[in-house]
């Protein structure tokens, strides 16, 4: 089994090419657009910051997520923005949207995305979604689309998000499980442990590590098809959660 530095590096270095548009995620196919909508994306969530769309998630947890205005809003693994654009909305002028991402490239397109669509209650932090850059008790909302499963410690992200979640705060994830064990060269795969699956959990051990963080959790919904459409058949599903502190 890889070591963590190592899976970063490899996660970090895929997503700055993505970013940079020199590659895409190797287990998709069919346009970003496409796929978006697949996921529950509309043509008016698109529409808003079309750059922002990279094709990359396996849900739209802004969609489960009943943001109010004034929310503040966290958002781990935010890419190009997509979903810290769709919460701002949500969240209006008397809220805030705070994106954390550890990739420089990802950053810069999703500062440029928000400097240029005129998003002033959006903020994008550098960061490890393990060790994240927010106070403790400040965050109303998280969400993340399709990013937990790409971090070495996930335990640790859910006890990070229970830290900085205000008493009675949500947290909204859709993120890829798996539904058996993979063989090892499945997980030591590069492709697949940058593209959601190599790294990811049993389903029943993701659960166990939102719990065990101190956070209630219930599934929203599951969905095995996409293993067939956007995951080459590999036994996976996108699992949508809510998770209460």
């Amino acid at each position: 089994m890889m070591k963590g530095h190592e899976v970063r590096k490899i996660v970090k270095e895929k997503y700055s090419r993505i970013a940079s548009g020199k590659a895409c995620c190797s287990c998709s196919s069919g346009d970003s657009r496409q796929i978006s909508r697949m996921l529950g994306y509309s043509d008016s969530d698109l529409a808003l910051v079309p750059e922002s769309n990279l094709g990359l998630g396996c849900g739209n947890p802004v969609a489960m997520a009943s943001i109010k205005s004034g929310d503040t809003v966290l958002d781990l693994g935010s890419g190009a923005g997509i979903d810290c654009f769709l919460a701002s909305k949500k969240a209006g002028s008397k809220g805030k949207v705070i994106g954390v991402d550890m990739t420089e490239q990802m950053l810069a397109k999703a500062k440029s995305n928000a400097k240029k669509y005129g998003f002033s209650n959006v903020e994008f932090r550098k960061g490890d979604i393990e060790l994240l850059p927010v106070e403790d008790s400040s965050v109303d909302v998280i969400i993340s689309n399709c990013v937990i499963n790409l971090a070495p410690d996930k335990p640790r992200v859910f006890r990070e998000a229970f830290r900085v979640l205000k008493k009675g705060g949500r947290m909204y994830v859709s993120d890829i499980v798996l539904l058996k064990e993979l063989p090892a060269e499945k997980r030591n795969d590069k492709e697949l442990l940058a593209g959601c699956v190599g790294g990811a959990l049993l389903k029943q051990d993701y659960l166990k590590a939102v719990r065990e963080s101190g956070l209630r959790a219930r599934i929203i919904s599951e969905d095995r098809t996409l293993s067939k459409k956007q995951y080459l058949g590999l036994p996976v599903e996108s699992l949508k959660i809510e998770a209460r502190k």
